[in-house]
Order: C-alpha cells, then sequence, then structure tokens
C-alpha cells in the first residue's frame, strides 16, 4: 500500500502544472476549457434523453443562433433559449423516447469563445403507426461563450446528412 502511494503521489506531481512564465498554466486552461464545453454539448444530449428541461435550459444563454433547418426545413433565426428548450419538450415527451450520441469532437477555442464540432445520431422512439423508431445521422456545431463562472451555448446547429424510419415518428410529439 505505500508503494502505491508513493506512485501516486509522483504521478501527481509529474502531472500538476509548473509556472515557467505562464506557458503551462495556459496550457492548462486551455485544456481544462476544451473539457469543459465538449461536457457541455454532451450533457445536453443526457439531459434532453432524460426530459430534465431545466438541467438542458442551464446549458444555454438567454438567446441562441439555431439551425436545424436541414432537419426542419425551417430557416436559422436567433431565439429564445427557453422557445428552443419549450419546442423540445413539447415533442420528446412522455411516450416518445430519445437516445442521442455524440462523438470525435473538434474544439476551437478563441479568448472566451469556443466552437465544438462533433458527430451526432438520434433514436426516436414512438408507438401507435407502424414502425417506432426514427434515427438521424449529422455533425453538429456548438458555439459557446465564456459566462461569468461556466461556459453557456449561445449557437447551435444540426446538419442532417442521413435519415431512416418512419417520418411519423419524427414528426408527432409524444403524449
Amino acid at each position: 500500500m505505500n508503494a502505491l502511494k508513493h506512485v501516486t503521489f509522483a504521478a501527481g506531481m509529474a502531472l500538476s502544472p509548473v509556472d515557467a512564465g505562464g506557458t503551462e498554466s495556459s496550457a492548462w486552461q486551455a485544456l481544462a476549457d476544451e473539457r469543459a464545453v465538449i461536457r457541455i454539448a454532451d450533457a445536453i444530449d443526457r439531459a434532453v434523453d432524460a426530459q430534465d428541461w431545466k438541467l438542458a435550459r442551464s446549458y444555454f444563454a438567454d438567446r441562441v443562433a439555431a439551425d436545424f433547418s436541414s432537419l426542419s426545413g425551417q430557416p436559422a433565426a436567433i431565439i429564445a433559449s427557453d422557445d428552443l428548450i419549450g419546442a423540445w419538450a413539447g415533442n420528446l415527451k412522455g411516450s416518445k423516447t430519445s437516445l442521442h450520441l455524440r462523438t470525435n469532437h473538434q474544439v476551437v477555442l478563441e479568448a472566451d469563445t469556443a466552437t465544438v464540432l462533433s458527430n451526432g445520431y438520434a433514436w426516436n422512439r414512438m408507438e401507435g403507426n407502424g414502425d417506432p423508431l426514427w434515427e438521424v445521422w449529422g455533425t453538429y456545431e456548438h458555439k459557446l461563450t465564456r459566462a461569468a463562472t461556466d461556459w453557456k451555448v449561445d449557437g447551435f446547429a444540426f446538419h442532417m446528412t442521413h435519415e431512416r424510419g418512419n417520418p411519423w415518428v419524427k414528426a408527432t410529439p409524444g403524449q
């Protein structure tokens, strides 16, 4: 057990930031920021799938530039985040379930802004009119701005590359 303590302590010291004029410290901050914005993009999916709309809303600024035009046919627009979350809550409820997955994150950090690009997959299921499944693949773009204590999403786009399944599941709100 003593040997494990020593190895753990040594590894921690080796990985701890060293201040050599700020270089390491800014690199560590960039790494922390990158992890934070990826965590938010992923956490939105988990909150939506759990139908926890209050939590989902907490990741967004008051207004968001939303672009789901490839999915809905509606043009991109700057809308209240409450309206975005309200639309999701109105569609994904009760008898309609979803699963969102995201991978291959690429992050660009510039001062107090960040862009997260990722590949995504969504699965929706609802009984009632034939095949109960609808699936979609595409790419996501989250734009975030550093707020007082954390990051907030102020731009959110999904660009569909493929879909399959029952379009009724896509278009019909859950009950």
